[in-house]
């Protein structure tokens, strides 16, 4: 891997800034970049280090895929407004659905499903109408490190997999935070005056929804897991973890409502304990907070009957399912 990693205690936040803008403003000149702003700690640390290296020269997109937590891109659209940072809301909802129908092997989903559409299919024609040549994102060094150990190809790595951007796609991409991970991006991000709400969210992943859905990501499917997301981020919002999350398995269980027998599905809830993201464990959650968690998914998520706990630590297990 020819990252060099950052690590925290060798990072000058100030120094990092001030180097990543004149290098953003060194590459792009007097021409344009773009970028795709998920709301994410990552994607919105860059986004406003591109704010502060080109102004009114970086154009800033939030694609709706329709993956997202519910009412993502309207707080994230607010959120950059309050900053002085203008967001587009791109609606590319029925291109990730095509390309993600038929989809179940979970490498597949990531490569075809997300990273294709993402990059040759929206971007690609986004960043030709503007002119610009370059795309700033907020790939991280943990990004590049699993997808070249082989463990899960992250949708946002790709010269790492030998993919030519300007060749591929017509553009360059830049990577402003590639060489640090998380908790040093957390750092970078409320020294640039990002509020809590962003700088201290517990990471979501860049294929959204559909790496928190085992088997075929279609529309129905991920609404439900958008539901059961909303209601296990509500039960633990408290419980001090680094990411909790809601999967939604493939196999449909036997249960039993109103009397009767009811062929439903199955949620697995995961939350973790960790510093960097490498290594983390299960947290300890009390008995009756899992129980709650379970009583709500099982009566405001139409169709579940089934919930369970993740008590698997990464190794083996990885934080996402897929």
């Amino acid at each position: 891997m020819s990252v060099n990693e950052i690590g925290e205690k060798d990072l000058n936040v100030q120094s990092f800034i001030e180097r990543q803008v004149a290098e953003i403003s060194a590459a792009v000149g007097g021409g344009l970049a773009v970028n795709a702003l998920s709301g994410g700690v990552d994607s919105s640390t860059v986004t406003l280090l591109g704010h502060r290296a080109l102004g009114n020269r970086l154009k800033t997109y939030f694609i709706d895929n329709g993956l997202m937590r519910e009412g993502e891109p309207q707080f994230v659209v607010e959120t950059f407004r309050k900053l002085g940072v203008p967001v587009e809301i791109v609606d590319a909802q029925d291109a990730f659905f095509s390309a993600l129908k038929g989809l179940s092997d979970p490498e597949e989903k990531r490569k075809i499903g997300i990273t294709r559409t993402f990059y040759r299919d929206v971007f690609g024609p986004l960043v030709k109408r503007s002119g610009a040549k370059f795309l700033l994102q907020g790939t991280i060094y943990t990004d590049v490190e699993e997808t070249v150990a082989g463990i899960k190809a992250q949708h946002n790595v790709l010269a790492q997999m030998g993919i030519d951007t300007e060749q591929a796609y017509g553009y360059k991409v830049l990577e402003p935070v590639i060489a640090l991970r998380k908790p040093a991006v957390r750092l970078v991000a409320k020294a640039l005056g990002l509020p809590a709400a962003i700088a201290d969210r517990p990471p979501f992943p860049g294929p959204a929804l559909t790496a928190r859905v085992i088997g075929e990501a279609t529309r129905e499917r991920i609404a439900t897991a958008r539901k059961a997301t909303v209601i296990v981020e509500a039960e633990l919002a408290d419980a001090g973890a680094f990411q909790c999350m809601a999967i939604l398995h493939e196999d449909r269980v036997t249960g039993i409502r109103a009397g009767a027998r009811e062929f439903g599905q199955q949620i697995e809830v995961r939350c973790w304990d960790t510093r960097d993201a490498v290594t983390a464990a299960p947290t300890r959650l009390p008995f009756d907070k899992l129980t709650r968690i379970a009583d709500r998914l099982t009566s405001e998520v139409p169709g579940v009957v089934s919930v369970t706990y993740n008590v698997t630590g990464k190794p083996p297990s990885t934080m996402e399912a897929v």
